[in-house]
């Protein structure tokens, strides 16, 4: 019998948290035919974020990249409460991870590898997808990482 992805998630010491209440004027995720397009999640727990500011000033890889797989979580929670089961997931096709970078910080893909790596534990072959890893100024509320998803469904 395959193992579900919900499955996976409580195998991984992991649960899922409740979809994050959008900070501003949008939809946490919007369905449009067999696609889900899931806002820019931030890494809260509970509520909060654990950490804030640049990565490479003040904030470490290791950290970020922690962070970033808590992006990931929230953002498949968000999924999982549009689609009702992580089973429909066909693939997720596109991630974009954005990482708060001091200047002279370059390990932006390394980051984003918490979300990737999350992912593919998750769904597995089906969490394969392409990605992008982009520095950025700034983030959301002083957010190290914001992760954004594409999952095509069934």
């Amino acid at each position: 019998m395959a193992v579900t992805p919900e499955e996976r998630i409580a195998d991984l010491g992991l649960a899922l948290p409740e979809v994050v209440p959008p900070v501003a004027s949008y939809a946490p995720t919007v369905r449009s035919g067999d696609h889900v397009y899931v806002a820019g999640q931030l890494p809260f727990v509970d509520g909060a974020l654990p950490v804030t500011g640049k990565v490479g000033d003040g904030v470490t890889a290791e950290v970020a990249r922690d962070m970033a797989a808590r992006c990931a979580l929230n953002g498949i929670a968000a999924v999982r409460a549009e689609i009702g089961d992580l089973s429909k997931v066909v693939r997720v096709v596109k991630l974009t991870g954005f990482v708060a970078s001091a200047p002279d910080f370059t390990g932006q893909p390394g980051v984003i590898n918490g979300a990737s790596d999350l992912i593919g534990r998750v769904f597995g072959d089906a969490g394969v997808h392409a990605r992008s890893a982009v520095g950025a100024v700034s983030l959301p509320l002083d957010a190290p990482v914001e992760v954004e998803m594409i999952v095509e469904v069934r």
